[in-house]
């Protein structure tokens, strides 16, 4: 404590032995520096927070859309009503049909095996979604390649008398 005591006391003997120039140039600098923390510390990142907010919420808004939409579909999917399996296989080899000789699907009890050669992605994803809506089949299992043609690979799906919707 005593050398702290006697370090501030030869401080304050040079502050006041310092010429009124240099006395002005140790303010103006302080005041400089304490200007820089405050921008660097309070500042700048609540600037930049602000400056982010708008994109920020526009994303969150899309995203919160994007749940609701998916809620709205999940609601839809526990209102349907059951298909038997046949049912549910007649819609399955409907929609394989639209898909043309690019696609195969077997069945084996209650399971569903789609094997595909070049099919464009949004004829799969028409397939998909009208297998999960109209056949209440779920996908189990998917191996599939993107290739110039189109998406080749498999995919096996499990039918409804199995799942229990």
């Amino acid at each position: 404590m005593n050398s702290l005591t006697t370090m501030q006391r030869d401080l304050v003997a040079r502050w006041r032995a310092a010429a009124p120039r240099d006395r002005l140039i140790a303010r103006v600098t302080a005041v400089i520096v304490s200007l820089l923390l405050l921008w660097l510390i309070a500042l700048a990142p609540a600037w930049g927070t602000l400056r982010k907010a708008p994109g920020e919420i526009d994303r969150l808004d899309r995203e919160l859309q994007q749940m609701r939409t998916m809620a709205q579909q999940a609601q839809a999917f526990k209102q349907a009503v059951p298909v038997s399996t046949e049912q549910s296989m007649t819609a399955l080899k409907a929609a394989t049909a639209r898909l043309g000789p690019a696609a195969e699907l077997t069945f084996s009890g209650t399971q569903a095996q789609l094997r595909l050669r070049g099919v464009p992605g949004g004829a799969l994803a028409l397939w998909i979604s009208e297998a999960r809506q109209g056949a209440r089949a779920r996908p189990q299992e998917a191996e599939l390649q993107n290739g110039p043609q189109g998406f080749s690979g498999r995919m096996t799906l499990q039918l409804p008398a199995a799942t229990g919707t």
